[in-house]
């Protein structure tokens, strides 16, 4: 029993030399081919590569705009020209044989790649017109665990394809960059704090948050496997350490590093720690970090697929309901078809939107026949069920209507549809400082929906934050082609300057104060501000200016007296003078 436990050990050693010799041989890994191998890895991580930078660069650049512009075959073009693969190897050499000094080398590298790559998307980001979430951007925010596991495979498939000396190289390479993307989840980091800056800091965050979470999670994952792939392949022999150190004795970069280490005080310390089991604990621990996070998102992808199978087949059974009790009762035939189906649905009401074309208008008796049966087949109270029906009539039924109610005009419904999509509108808002005055909603034969959004702003809406607005307001009408408008009112209307004997208003104030009352005419929900700004000397004498002004606009632009603000402020100037601003009544908004 003493000597059988050795034995076992010895055996289990054998085994696992016999593997790698049989995976080195396989691979054409000899003594020769790994110490090139070796060398040329730590060639690539070299600082003054001009090439190497050059295509961080344009792999960015490349990334960022096929990013921004929505193009998966641009973005394909960053991945294969990407050389981030090369530092991300390093790392995992650097932690199979123990080298200090290539992990430091490696580990700079990266970090100044890394932050080149985000930095040059963050500019192009910034100047870009185009700031608008697309679909390519949205695709990387959210990594699951799903990705960890295509990124071990990767990094395991690229740590063979470079140290196979034979055929597969060529092929394998680009499939393993395409396969781990390195470049783009760095350029959605840098395009997320562009949007932090210049955009929205909340929702910058969670974009550049959540493209750094995948970055790290790829980098994590190939380092781990190539890790093991050169723990397999034994790459530090004798054989090859000694020619690493003479060519590493004629490299500058790595001397400076090995000189900066050796003057550590804890550089011993730290060389007996990194022994290969805290390499592991390391590189496992990194692992099991970035798994928390990756399975909180594949649960909340979990969930939304769970959502939208829900919102399925509650679309369904609106429809399929609707089509089975809503039929001519005389001949049992269909009498409308939904020409569009929107709904929201919380836990204490079901809010149904129907536009259905039919020949014959439905009674309120029949839309509460079928809220009923809709209820019953969702075993829902019928009184949270809430039905919005929009009838568009056929010529048939102009022609010779067939109804025991009056049938609406083409006015009417006209108004309805105006109500009804100003009420979507409504809780729409705007980045600060803009304060929204109206929508103005137009239709034409050639423009069936227009939107034109009418604020009171300092400054104009920048272009990035229109173009998301444009889409919220195209997602709540369900309208992918609706044109939207902006519309700006400065707040600040101007100063009427009095004489110290005026007693009446001049023609120039006058028409000034005419242009003010059409605009509080046409916006009900504006209010004026009149300032009356006085000399400092004056302070004790009463602003008789002021009252010009509001009566003004009180007895010819018939404007409601509650809608004027007054105020008074002291000013150096020696002449009085009266500030119009604009602002929106919250009670009215």
């Amino acid at each position: 029993m003493i000597n059988k436990r050795p034995k076992r050990r010895l055996s289990l050693l054998t085994k696992i030399f016999r593997s790698r010799r049989w995976l080195s041989k396989n691979l054409g890994m000899s003594d020769a081919h790994k110490a090139e191998l070796y060398v040329e890895i730590c060639e690539s991580v070299s600082l003054s590569d001009v090439s190497y930078w050059l295509q961080v660069i344009f792999a960015a650049g490349i990334a960022t705009l096929g990013l921004v512009l929505n193009s998966p075959a641009v973005i394909i073009g960053a991945m294969l020209i990407s050389p981030l693969m090369g530092g991300i190897l390093a790392n995992g050499l650097a932690l199979a044989t123990g080298d200090v000094i290539l992990a430091v080398r490696a580990t700079i590298n990266l970090i100044l790649s890394c932050g080149l790559a985000v930095l040059l998307a963050l500019l192009l980001v910034v100047i870009s017109p185009f700031q608008e979430m697309t679909s390519e951007i949205a695709a990387r925010t959210q990594p699951t665990i799903l990705d960890l596991s295509v990124a071990l495979f990767s990094g395991a498939v690229g740590t063979v394809a470079l140290c196979k000396k034979t055929k597969g190289i060529a092929t394998s390479i680009p499939g393993v960059a395409i396969a781990v993307a390195l470049m783009p989840p760095l350029c959605v980091v840098g395009y997320g704090i562009g949007n932090m800056i210049s955009l929205d800091q909340a929702n910058g965050w969670q974009v550049a948050k959540g493209g750094g979470l995948l970055f790290f999670t790829n980098l994590v994952a190939i380092i781990f496997t190539s890790m093991l792939i050169f723990l397999s392949l034994h790459l530090d022999t004798a054989c090859v350490r000694k020619q690493v150190r003479e060519w590493r004795a004629t490299d500058p970069e790595s001397l400076r590093v090995q000189h900066f280490l050796e003057d550590l005080p804890a550089f011993e310390s730290i060389r007996k720690i990194g022994g290969l089991p805290g390499r592991f604990t390391l590189i496992f621990a990194s692992i099991l970090v970035i798994s928390f996070p990756l399975n909180q998102s594949l649960l909340q992808v979990r969930e939304q697929i769970i959502q939208k199978q829900q919102q399925n087949r509650l679309r369904s059974a609106i429809s399929e309901t609707w089509q089975q009790t809503m039929r001519d009762s005389t001949t049992s035939s269909p009498r409308s078809y939904i020409n569009h189906l929107t709904f929201t649905d919380d836990s204490d009401n079901l809010r149904i939107q129907l536009q259905v074309v039919t020949s014959r208008l439905y009674t309120p008796q029949e839309q509460e026949q079928y809220i009923q049966a809709l209820a019953r087949r969702l075993r829902r109270n019928p009184n949270t069920i809430r039905l919005q029906l929009i009838e568009i009539p056929t010529s048939k039924f102009i022609d010779n209507p067939v109804t025991s109610f009056e049938t609406p005009s083409i006015v009417e419904l006209q108004e309805t549809f105006l109500r009804e999509t100003t009420a979507i509108l409504r809780s729409l808002t705007l980045p600060s400082p803009a304060q929204m005055i109206n929508t103005e909603i137009k239709t034409s034969r050639l423009n069936p929906l227009a939107v034109e959004l009418v604020y009171l702003s300092p400054r104009e809406i920048q272009d990035d934050a229109q173009s998301l607005i444009t889409q919220e307001i195209r997602d709540r009408l369900s309208y992918p082609q609706a044109q939207v408008s902006f519309r700006r009112f400065d707040p600040q209307l101007g100063q009427l300057t009095f004489r110290d004997d005026q007693t009446a208003l001049t023609a120039e104030q006058k028409q000034k104060l005419d242009q003010v009352g059409k605009l509080l005419q046409t916006y009900p929900n504006l209010q004026l501000e009149i300032i009356s700004l006085q000399p400092i000397e004056d302070l004790s004498l009463k602003s008789e200016q002021s009252p010009l002004v509001q009566d003004y606009l009180q007895n010819q632009g018939r404007i409601d007296p509650t809608r004027f603000l007054l105020s008074r402020q002291n000013r150096q100037e020696s002449q009085t003078a009266i500030a119009l601003r604009l602002t929106v009544n919250p009670n009215q908004n």
